[in-house]
Formats: C-alpha cells, sequence, structure tokens
C-alpha cells in the first residue's frame, strides 16, 4: 500500500450532507494540518463528509463499482465502451482494466485513511454537542467496516469457499506504515467487530430512537440520515455480511430488525410513472449523493453519450422474463431512436433538476429489497416458506406474486438479482458469492480464470511484500 501523507486531504466540494456551510480555510495542496482541522465539530463533519466524497469518485461507486466495470463483470450489458472488452473477458492484467482495479484499491484506501484519522483524534476531543460524538465515531467505524468490506468481495475468496486465504490489509491506523495483510475469516472478524460497535453507538441515531430533527437542530446536521451509514444501514450490511459468511441464523435477525423497524418502504407505481422516482430513494438504506449523477447519466447510460452502456430490445425482455407489465421493465428504460432503435437505456440516475431534491442523485448502496432476499434465502436454507419474503418485492414491482415455491430457487433469485440490480454493482458479488461457474453473457469458466478476486496491484507485491490473493 502506498505510503500515507502526514496531514489530512479534504475535497474541495460543498459540505455534503448538512445545510451548515462554514469551511476552514484551505492551506497550500488543499490539505489541512489536523490540529486545525480537528479544533472543532465542524471539522469532524467535514472530515467524515470528505470520506463520503471520496467514495462518489467514479473510480469507486460513481461509476466503476455500480454501473461501469462491475456491470461488465456481470454482463448486465448488451453494449459497453470497448475500453472496457478486457473486463468482460476477465483479462485483469491488461492496461485498462489493471489501471481500474489499482483505482479501486487505491481509492478505497485513500477513504479508509481519511476515516482512520477521524477515529484517531476523536476520542481526544472534547468538541461535540448532543449525540454528535456518537454518531461521527459510529459512522467512523461503519464506513471503515463497509469500505473494508468491498474491498474483500473484490479482492478476497469467497469466504464460503476459502476463507483462510490471504486476502487484504484491515487498515486500522492513520500511519505510513504498512498494514499487514490478512486471511479472509480475519478480515471479516475485524469487519464484524467495527460495525457491531458502529451499530452500539448509533442507538442514539434519530433514524433508531424516532427523534424528530428539523434544519433548526444543529443547522439540519442530523436530516437525511439515508445519506449516512446510520443505524439501520448498519444492520441492513450485517445482514449482508452474515449472509456471506453462510451464518443464516444473525442474518436472518439483522435482515429483520431492518424490515420490522418500519422505516422503510418501496417506491409507488405513480413516482415510477412520472419519472419522480427512479433509483428508488424510500428504499435506500444507505445511499450517495453524487451531486453530478444525471450528467454522468446522459454521458455514460444514454443515447447522447460517447462512452454509453446499454441493452438491446431482446435482452432486456428477457431478463424481465417477456413480463412487459414489471415496473422495472415498463418505466426505467427508454428506447433508442434513429439507428438506435434497437437500444434500451436505463433510467435509473436521470431524474431531471425540477424533481424535488430528496430525489435526485442516489446511488443505492444497499436497499429494502436486498433484505428480503437475504430472508429469502434464509428461508430456502432453513427448509421454510420463501414466498413470504420473496413476494414483497414482486408485489413492489407489479408483477403477480408466486403462490408455490419455486422449483429451482437459486435460478430464480439469480433472475431477480439481475432484474432489481441493473446499474447498482450487486450482481457480480451475487455469482461469486455462490462461485457459479458461469455467468449469463459469457462463455468464460470464471471459477477456473479465477475472475472472482482481482489480482492485488504490482506495487503491493513491490513495497509490502504480500502473499498471493488468488
Amino acid at each position: 500500500m502506498k505510503k500515507i501523507n502526514t496531514t489530512f486531504a479534504i475535497i474541495l466540494t460543498a459540505l455534503l450532507f448538512t445545510s451548515c456551510s462554514k469551511w476552514l480555510d484551505v492551506q497550500p495542496n488543499s490539505q489541512i494540518k489536523d490540529s486545525e482541522l480537528f479544533k472543532d465539530e465542524s471539522g469532524f463533519k467535514e472530515a467524515l463528509a470528505g470520506v463520503y466524497t471520496i467514495l462518489t469518485n467514479e473510480s469507486l461507486y460513481g461509476k466503476e463499482l455500480t454501473y461501469g466495470m462491475m456491470g461488465v463483470l456481470s454482463h448486465e450489458w448488451v453494449t459497453y465502451p470497448t475500453a472496457y472488452d478486457d473486463d468482460g473477458n476477465y483479462n485483469y492484467t491488461a492496461t485498462l482494466s489493471q489501471n481500474r482495479i489499482e483505482g479501486v484499491w487505491s481509492n478505497m484506501y485513500k477513504a479508509l485513511s481519511n476515516t482512520n484519522n477521524i477515529l484517531g483524534n476523536i476520542d481526544a476531543k472534547k468538541v461535540f454537542k448532543g449525540d454528535n460524538y456518537n454518531i461521527i465515531k459510529g459512522e467512523a467505524l461503519a464506513l471503515r467496516g463497509f469500505i473494508h468490506f468491498d474491498l474483500l468481495r473484490c479482492f478476497g475468496t469467497s469466504y464460503t469457499i476459502n476463507a483462510s486465504q490471504y486476502s487484504i490489509p484491515y487498515v486500522t491506523q492513520y500511519t505510513a506504515q504498512q498494514t499487514s495483510q490478512y486471511k479472509v475469516s480475519e478480515v471479516v472478524s475485524k469487519i464484524l467487530e467495527d460495525l457491531l460497535a458502529a451499530k452500539e453507538l448509533l442507538k442514539v441515531d434519530p433514524v433508531f430512537t424516532g427523534k424528530k430533527v428539523t434544519e433548526f437542530d444543529d443547522n439540519g446536521y442530523l436530516i437525511n440520515r439515508q445519506l449516512h451509514l446510520n443505524y439501520y444501514a448498519v444492520e441492513g450490511l450485517l445482514a449482508r455480511i452474515y449472509l456471506y459468511m453462510g451464518d443464516y441464523a444473525k442474518a436472518r435477525e439483522s435482515a429483520q430488525a431492518v424490515i420490522n423497524s418500519g422505516k422503510f418502504s418501496f417506491s409507488t407505481q405513480a413516482n415510477f410513472i412520472n419519472g419522480t422516482d427512479l433509483s428508488g430513494a424510500p428504499e435506500h438504506l444507505f445511499a450517495l449523493q453524487i451531486t453530478n449523477l444525471n450528467q454522468n447519466s446522459v454521458n455514460y447510460l444514454s443515447e447522447e453519450g460517447t462512452a454509453v452502456f446499454s441493452l438491446n430490445s431482446a435482452t432486456l425482455l428477457s431478463y424481465y422474463e417477456n413480463n412487459t407489465d414489471d415496473y422495472r421493465y415498463l418505466y426505467l428504460f427508454e428506447n433508442g431512436t434513429s439507428i438506435n432503435t434497437d437500444k434500451r437505456y436505463t433510467l435509473k440516475y436521470s431524474e431531471s433538476a425540477s424533481t424535488e431534491t430528496y430525489y435526485q442523485n442516489k446511488m443505492p448502496m444497499l436497499k429494502l429489497a436486498e433484505i428480503y432476499y437475504i430472508l429469502a434465502e434464509c428461508d430456502y436454507h432453513d427448509g421454510t416458506d420463501v414466498l413470504k419474503d420473496f413476494n414483497p418485492v414482486r408485489k413492489a414491482r407489479g408483477v403477480a406474486q408466486m403462490t408455490t415455491a419455486p422449483a429451482d430457487f437459486r435460478s430464480v433469485m439469480t433472475n431477480e438479482y439481475r432484474k432489481e440490480f441493473i446499474g447498482e454493482g450487486q450482481l457480480f458479488y451475487y455469482y461469486k458469492r455462490w462461485n457459479m461457474a458461469s455467468i449469463r453473457g459469457s462463455d468464460k469458466d470464471l471459477v477456473g480464470l479465477k475472475a472472482y478476486i482481482f489480482p492485488l496491484p504490482a506495487s503491493e507485491y513491490e513495497a509490502a511484500n504480500r502473499v498471493t490473493n488468488r
């Protein structure tokens, strides 16, 4: 891992997730010394917002870890820019593919470095009002777990395949020292430790307590909790991780807690029809606010773009099993025109500037449908009724509910993941969790190619004497 600077980099964008506009004066090269940054509560808020901002970078969830590289790896798209051809063939040693993978590695660890700087300073400061110490520390711990888990999903062997394989460093200190590389099982243990600590701290989160927050309360800092790793986002993330581990009892417990909270609901058909809510904002346990998401949708996901990811009419219809009443099929894609009449472009991230702010520019990281799918997988494993947790998503998408359990549950669930998560980056991880030899749309043997595991950047072997992660 590259050495970390001794000063803390702050992204020069408006402070996200809060109506407060106060910023510290920025020193040369956009860097602020720790002593100045963390002299008051606002510095911690700004530092935390900076971590979320790093995650919105196109090299991460702003593109590559959602509809870009991940969409190509899972063959969600029929056509995509030629620069992704090697990704589509799982040729990770090719220059462009290698660059994207290294971009994921370096920027995720940059976000972790900044997160650890917050955690390394927060306990020594007595500058917090109300519950903000618990909230900020809880979110920072949750971010550390969240980021490491997605690094593990990219660079680690599947837990149920070989949990003893060495994978990634788990970084908990803001330091220039190299961090040890850990086995998959060890990384998961550290993730759970951070998330469980975060969950305990976030018991003061308004989304959990039900406390009403207005813009007059601390400048509205605790409004819009879906744009932060809030209490229920942590609970949902725990459900995701426990399922990944094959711990169905704990996965069920965490997923059911989210459902029982009643805090999240499916988007309505009316909001799909009028284009108000295309990404499903009320369903998001956690989403990133990406300020240029609409423009990126034009650039990369529409007929107007020049480096576009798209489907064709036949493939899209087959994804939705010829069910033209499915809201996702009806309302979340648009037809091409002129010479592109057979093309189909996703509208998921194309809410206009006139749309209510609540619905705009949201990239889902974890949402309600996945929680129901986790419960359905637990039902299947336990031999109980899968339909009670499978059908709510179908109903919400305008699809007839099943009356008998599917004979081939795994095949049906795979189809549902593809329908639900196009352009969100979750399908590749689903295939990986089950170590499926092939992916629809590809003739490659992903297991034989070790395609589910990104190679560590060459610089890691040079600087840190890593062992192979594959």
